[in-house]
């Protein structure tokens, strides 16, 4: 839920709990901005402070909060508070779901992106021998707080990432307002150059409901939920080029709009997908996001990532999710190796 007060949201969540039964696990680098534990009750919970990245998408921390879980001894019946970004959220949801078979765990995110998409929907995961999420299970929070408070000194390049998994809310949804505007039209009217909170909170809304409904149909992503991976088959295979190439150059929300380029060039080819929204996104990609820095020597490499894609069905096969129109996703799309390349060529020309 999104609250416009912290302290109190987060209180009346752990009001179900014995305090001795209660750990937290948070970014390291929200240290530096401890007013979120003011309140008396969170001063007395142990705290595992963690480095996120990419990088620490690991096994190796997944055992580290284990062993924190184990010094705290907490049952079955325990709370873990995952306070973080996206990484953070995804890595203690895994430590949490197989933990003594599973404990109950909340999600804080701190970051736009960890608000839109990571937090909620049950997936948890970490990387594995260079593979983005290759190891995890479904299991939903019992709670996910969304304070919008926390993005005012998020750094702009986090926003961004954020702002990417909106867009693509957009381009899949085809939920409208009252005024008839859709998610898609009212995200392209957000002035990126102030990233302001206020007009954004309502977009937060509506994109976080917009996957919340997605979910509740098919949370085991049998069908229907595999419209949210629109831009991630190619997304995913170029943010493995960049983390093995150049870890933390730029962050997943990057990938995700480039992805929606090469897979919007591609829904304009092979469904007939009007040129409007990849006119519109190349625009933004172009202004805000820059340019992805990639070879035609690399294709090899992203085609072969495309093809361990655990969205896969079959071996040896790429399935993307492609639209075609804004509002009119369609899922397990094959696409050849040449329809791929040719999706890069766009890509990277321009």
């Amino acid at each position: 839920m999104i609250y416009s007060e912290f302290n109190n949201a987060f209180l009346s969540c752990l009001n179900r709990y014995e305090m001795g039964q209660i750990c937290i696990v948070a970014d390291k680098n929200l240290i530096r901005h401890k007013e979120w534990m003011a309140a008396r009750p969170l001063q007395e919970l142990p705290v595992l402070w963690l480095k996120v990245s990419e990088a620490d998408k690991s096994i190796e921390t997944v055992m580290q909060i284990w062993d924190f879980l184990l010094e705290h001894e907490l049952t079955r019946r325990g709370l873990l508070l995952c306070i973080g970004g996206g990484v953070l959220t995804d890595t203690c949801g895994f430590a949490a779901a197989t933990y003594k078979r599973g404990i109950d765990y909340i999600n804080v995110p701190t970051t736009l992106l960890g608000m839109i998409d990571a937090s909620s929907g049950g997936k948890t995961g970490i990387n594995y021998r260079g593979l983005k999420n290759a190891i995890g299970v479904f299991a939903n929070p019992v709670e996910t707080i969304i304070y919008p408070g926390w993005l005012t000194t998020l750094p702009s390049d986090q926003f961004l990432s954020g702002f990417g998994e909106m867009l693509k809310t957009g381009l899949i949804t085809n939920c409208q307002k009252r005024e008839g505007s859709s998610l898609w039209e009212r995200l392209l009217q957000y002035d990126l150059d102030t990233m302001e909170i206020q007009s954004l909170t309502p977009l937060i809304e509506s994109c976080v409901s917009a996957k919340e409904e997605i979910v509740n149909t098919d949370p085991h992503e049998r069908g229907l939920r595999k419209i949210l991976n629109f831009g991630h088959t190619f997304g995913h295979a170029l943010e493995e080029i960049q983390m093995n190439n150049e870890p933390s150059k730029w962050p997943h929300g990057y990938a995700v709009v480039y992805g929606l380029i090469a897979e919007l060039y591609l829904s304009v080819v092979k469904l007939g997908c009007p040129k409007a929204p990849l006119q519109q996104l190349t625009q933004i990609m172009i202004h805000y996001y820059g340019k992805p820095q990639c070879k035609c020597s690399d294709y090899k490499r992203l085609i072969d990532f495309m093809k361990q894609d655990k969205k896969n069905e079959h071996a040896d096969e790429i399935n993307c999710t492609l639209i075609r129109a804004v509002g009119s996703p369609v899922i397990n799309q094959k696409v050849s190796e040449n329809e791929a390349k040719e999706a890069f060529d766009y890509l990277f020309s321009l």
